[in-house]
């Protein structure tokens, strides 16, 4: 006992000097810069990322996805069917006529007007933890119909933990999901129409 007691009371005589000071300067400066910022930069930090790096290259890839007319996305172009079902396209000779409906003209429709409206959603912070999830999971598509149909492979499909940091798959993208995932743990912050609207309707 009389050990512990000596030891609480060099512990209180050491946070007492410089030490001490150090201590309680790191934590004024830090609570005080966490209290700013409390309650919206998470999300907002995460929804700004998104849109300098990503917002323009989803909405230039789904532009490129619509067909003809302001109901495009219900016409999706050669190129959407060639980018989002691969495989089955082929299968049907390369040819929108031939593909059936259900479920692959489904599929892409849906997956156009995702890759259109997902990422405007995330930006503006409208239903952004849905609108997340459905990010995360149109990138885990993506990602895997590059390396199963489209060969990303060797530095291009990349390895984690390894030494190098440009890798598509295993580093753009797993970079990608984690800003995905600040939005849907954290919310989108205060700056935001879900801030907005919860406080209108509780």
């Amino acid at each position: 006992m009389a050990d512990t007691a000596d030891m609480k009371h060099d512990f209180a005589n050491e946070m007492s000097g410089p030490v001490g000071s150090l201590v309680r300067l790191h934590r004024e400066v830090f609570s005080t810069i966490e209290a700013a910022l409390a309650g919206w930069f998470n999300g907002f930090a995460a929804r700004f990322a998104f849109a300098s790096v990503l917002l323009v290259y989803y909405l230039n890839s789904a532009t490129n996805k619509l067909g003809d007319g302001s109901l495009g996305f219900l016409h999706p172009s050669i190129g959407a069917y060639a980018s989002i079902i691969p495989p089955v396209f082929d299968s049907y000779g390369n040819s929108v006529e031939n593909v059936p409906f259900f479920p692959w003209d489904l599929i892409v429709i849906v997956g156009t007007l995702g890759e259109l409206v997902l990422p405007i959603l995330v930006v503006i912070g409208l239903f952004s933890r849905i609108a997340a999830i459905g990010m995360i999971v149109f990138v885990v598509v993506q990602s895997f119909v590059d390396v199963m149909y489209f060969e990303v492979t060797g530095k291009y499909l990349g390895a984690m933990f390894d030494r190098f940091p440009d890798a598509i798959i295993f580093d753009q993208r797993l970079l990608w999901i984690f800003v995905l995932l600040m939005i849907v743990v954290n919310g989108p912050g205060k700056l935001s129409f879900d801030y907005l609207l919860r406080r209108r309707f509780g």
